[in-house]
Order: C-alpha cells, then structure tokens, then sequence
C-alpha cells in the first residue's frame, strides 16, 4: 500500500451533550461547549477552525449564529454555512466538508448543532419568555427550502405526524395488514431501540420497552401513532463533529486507530408533495440514495457492522427497510443512539448524534457502519457510509434521483377513493379532524379533510384506504364524506 494522499479526509472529533435539568442553556452555550469537547476530542485548539458549519436550529433564531459562535470560540473561519430546516442537513454539510477537504480547499471543519426545546417548553409552561442572547430582528422567515403546497397547508397538512401516518395507512393497507398487526408489528420493531436508548447516556428517553407496551400504550397523536412511537422534539441536546485532511490530523497527533472516514455518501429525493407519491407507502428514491452510497464506498449492506436508520416514525425505518433489502429485526439493530423516539430528536440535529456515537463504535471496534438521514416529508434521502478504514471514492459526484411525482388537484367535488389518510388528535387525546389524500377517477389526487366525529370514530376502527368518498370543496378545503 502506498503513502496516504495527505489531503485524505478523516473525523477526529466527536462529542454529545444531553442537559435533563430545566430551564438549561441557549442553543449559542450548547453549541460553544460541544464545539471545545468536539476540538479538544481532535487536539485541535478552536481558534485554528477552518471552517464552522451550523445546523439549523428551531429553538431560537440568532442575528448571525455562526459568527457569535465563531466569536465565542476566538475563531475567525474563512468558511461560514448556516443550514437550511431538514433532517438530512447535516449529512449534506458533512457530506460536502470532505470534498473540500480533498480538493484543497479546507483544511479542517467543525459541522455542530443543537436544540434547547426542553427548556423553551419549560419557560413557556411557566409563562415566560426565553432570555436568550443576539435576537434575529426583524425575525426570519421559517429556514424550510420550499415551502408545503397550498394544498397542503389549507388542509393543514405541514406536520410530520400528519404526513407520515398518512403514508403508514398506505403501506399498512398495501402490504394487507390489519389495524392490530401494523400496530403489533410497530411494537416489535421499536422495542429493541428502547433497548438501546437504555443504554446510551446521552439518550433522552432511557427506559426499555416491551413490544406490547409500545403496541397499546401512550395516547393517539397523527392516528394510528402514538405518542410513545414518534420522535421526541422537545429535547435540550447537541453535538458536533471535526473533520479535517491526514496532514493536519498526523501534526495534532490523532492515532489512526481514532481517525473515523467517510467511505461513500449519496442523497435523493422522492417527491416533495406526500399525495404526488406514485406509492404512498413507499419510496422510489432510497434504493437509488443506498445503491449509490455503497458504490462509491466499495461495500455493501452485508458489510456493516453497525446501523442506524432514520426513524423519526415507523414509516421512515419501514421504507427504508423494504428498499434496501433489511430485514427489520437483523442482529445488527437498526440504531446505534437508541433512535429519534427514545434517544431524542433535536429537530434537525439528529444525524450529527447518530454520527458522532456511530464513530465512538468504530473507533473501539475496526469495521463500517451505515448511517442514513430523512429530510421533510420522507422527502430527502441521506446515505452515508463510515469505515474505520480509508477508501471510497468521495471525488466522484454521486448522480442525484429526484422522483416524479402525480399531478395535485386543488378543489374537487366528486368521488374519490382514499389512498391514505390519518385522524389529528388534540392533546387532551380527543380525535380532532381526519386528512386524507385521495385518488381521483382522471389519475390526479387531492387532499380532503373529515370533520363528522361519527366518521372520525370510523375510520379509527376499519380500514379505510380503498373507502369510496365523496368530496365537497368549502373554500379552499375539500370536505370528503361516505
């Protein structure tokens, strides 16, 4: 084997940060401090930063985060990016640091993040406000990349427990599976990540779980999940990641056994409207996100040593599963934090704690390890491949998949049937509405909301996809009816 190019990308730095007292710090101090644990983890001193990236954070908006970060530190980086809203932005930052890293053009870079929910409930539960530092004034607009369709947003279709579950009823009623056998199955593939949580001491929710506790517990939130199977947001966690080439990486002195490498990455996206999904209970584009990824790490899935899937909500392990050919109970696990439900979900922060234990794991043991991202709405697919071992082909542009998606209908009046559809629930437990996305008789779809709770109570109880329905537009929302 030949001298390693000097420019080979590598992470040297790790660290995690879970604060369970309440009210705790801003997101800037959380930041600061798993930045100095992150550098101080890679024997980088943090004034010698090259480049700070920042994920988005939904518990506070700064007039300029990365420069009052940067400031904190005593850094003056000459590359600065502050990400957009999504589960998969810090792939895409450390996805791209590597790149630059290889070409020259960076030669180190600190990728962190994290959320103070925790505390932003707890101060408004207590009736005030947060007295956090450098408010954005005049506030910016929400950091999403596209905004919901209009469809989408007056049906009141923008939350993630609302789409989501939409698309489980899809995949439930496509694979022919009772009400009772999705939820059954639904306690049998979360209960190892309980597991898991368990035993991390960063996780957020740290109690195992039996199958049958997580099948019929916990109150409806987007029907049929419930609020002790989907991600947990109101968490006070962060974490960062350093990355930087083997030249600077062999002057800090960091053995190569501590050196973590980024063997192939790829992103794809399915479409960005749920009811414009050719299968609603599936994902064109992850096979595509996967395949790629391991072509350009030289490996495959059997190789992994370790895993951990994006699993915000069921959905997103299920189609993951079922396009990469996973069995969901392999001996293997599919999370390495204990997953967005139990070890915690910081908005779009998670990705950096799966990365960050994914690279303790392959430090205290040789081998690879798969880690995956989700953005939106099962929109945006992140594959990224971790070895303990140099390799791969990060030069290479991976080709980007972007699905084609159904044609969206507005208003419609007639009938329709139902493709998917989910019932909100207020917090007190009570059914609230149904949104549905229907199939119309010319190949569109549209959107319809149900509002009779005698039909509420009805669809909780039976299949409904594959119900005739008829629709009626009130304004610009579709009223559906059977």
């Amino acid at each position: 084997m030949g001298a390693m190019d000097p420019r080979t990308p590598c992470l040297i730095g790790v660290a995690q940060l879970s604060i369970r007292s309440q009210p705790g710090p801003e997101p800037l101090e959380l930041w600061e401090r798993v930045a100095r644990s992150a550098a101080a983890d890679a024997r980088l001193p943090v004034g010698r930063l090259d480049s700070i990236q920042i994920v988005h954070s939904d518990s506070w908006q700064y007039d300029a985060p990365v420069g009052r970060l940067a400031e904190r530190l005593g850094a003056t980086p000459r590359h600065r990016v502050y990400s957009k809203v999504s589960g998969t932005a810090p792939h895409l930052l450390i996805g791209a640091a590597p790149a630059m890293i290889a070409a020259g053009e960076l030669d180190s870079a600190l990728v962190v993040g994290g959320e103070a929910l925790a505390t932003r409930r707890a101060y408004r539960l207590a009736g005030e406000h947060a007295p956090w530092s450098h408010p954005a004034r005049p506030k910016p607009p929400y950091g999403w990349e596209r905004p919901p369709h209009p469809a989408e947003l007056a049906h009141g279709l923008f939350l993630p427990v609302h789409t989501y579950a939409i698309m489980e009823t899809a995949r439930r009623a496509a694979l022919g599976l009772s009400i009772e056998e999705e939820m059954r199955d639904r306690g049998r593939l979360l209960a190892p990540m309980t597991e898991v949580a368990a035993a991390n001491p960063y996780a957020w929710r740290r109690t195992a779980r039996t199958p049958a506790e997580l099948a019929n517990g916990g109150r409806f939130v987007g029907w049929p999940y419930t609020r002790d199977t989907v991600a947990v947001l109101e968490v006070d966690q962060a974490a960062a990641v350093v990355l930087a080439g083997a030249r600077l990486a062999d002057r800090l002195g960091v053995p190569a056994a501590e050196r973590v490498h980024l063997r192939g990455w790829a992103y794809a996206e399915d479409t960005w409207e749920v009811a414009a999904r050719p299968a609603l209970g599936s994902s064109q584009a992850v096979g595509h996100a996967a395949a790629a990824a391991f072509l350009r790490a030289g490996l495959g899935l059997d190789d992994m040593h370790a895993l951990d899937l994006y699993s915000c909500f069921a959905i997103a392990l299920r189609q993951a599963c079922d396009a990469i050919g996973l069995d969901p109970l392999d001996p293997r696990g599919l999370t390495v934090t204990g997953g967005l439900p139990y070890a915690g979900g910081p908005a779009s922060d998670y990705v950096l704690h799966s990365t960050a234990t994914m690279a303790g794991l392959l430090r205290a043991r040789p081998g690879h390890g798969l880690v995956t991202g989700v953005g939106m709405h099962l929109t945006k697919h992140t594959y990224a491949v971790w070895s303990s071992e140099p390799g791969g082909r990060l030069g290479e542009a991976a080709p980007v998949f972007v699905a084609e998606g159904v044609p969206i209908v507005g208003r419609y009046e007639g009938p329709a049937v139902v493709a998917g559809y989910t019932v909100a629930h207020a917090r007190d437990g009570a059914a609230e509405r149904g949104i549905l996305v229907v199939d119309l008789p010319g190949g569109g779809r549209a959107y319809a909301v149900v509002q009779r709770p005698d039909l509420l109570a009805d669809a909780e109880s039976r299949e409904l996809v594959g119900q005739p329905v008829r629709l009626a537009p009130e304004g610009d929302v579709n009223v559906a009816t059977w």
